[in-house]
């Protein structure tokens, strides 16, 4: 057996990290992976979207979307390719075979807390860094990005 010590008495730990849900508001993110999984039912399909803040005091905090891609409810199917649509035009990526592709591209995530959970956050649509603003989908007021100067490095790698 390995040998190891440590004094958990004398141990200082980090800060546990900051679990509320994001503030609403206009986000700079990234996905930062993705995955087809089967709806619980197993009737069905969604793409789970893990994304990064890479900007400005939420930088590094994360957010989950769902998009409902095959679903037995047309209105449900209908919403999530409307918002796996948006997310793409912001991404550039006009036609999507894996969602890999989405991977590492800045884009704008409207973030809102969820109506039926206000303890969790809900992706309410995706619009171009360049845009800086939400697209039409999007009528609800919320705070613009701040400017920032572009880094030699992307803000969300380790340095």
């Amino acid at each position: 057996m390995p040998s190891f010590q440590f004094d958990a008495q004398n141990h200082v730990a980090p800060a546990a990290p900051d679990r509320a849900p994001l503030p609403r508001g206009m986000y700079q993110v990234i996905v930062r992976a993705s995955d087809l999984k089967p709806t619980q039912a197993g009737t069905g399909h969604y793409i789970e979207l893990t994304l990064q803040v890479i900007d400005g005091e939420h930088s590094g905090r994360r957010v989950w979307d769902r998009l409902n891609v095959s679903n037995p409810n047309k209105t449900a199917e209908d919403i999530a390719k409307r918002q796996l649509q948006l997310l793409c035009l912001a991404a550039g990526v006009t036609t999507l075979t894996d969602t890999e592709q989405l991977h590492d591209i800045p884009v704008l995530a409207e973030i809102d807390l969820d109506r039926k959970d206000p303890s969790r956050n809900r992706v309410m649509g995706y619009a171009s860094v360049s845009a800086g603003k939400p697209l039409p989908q999007a009528a609800r007021p919320a705070p613009a990005p701040s400017p920032a100067a572009k880094p030699a490095a992307r803000p969300w790698e380790k340095r």
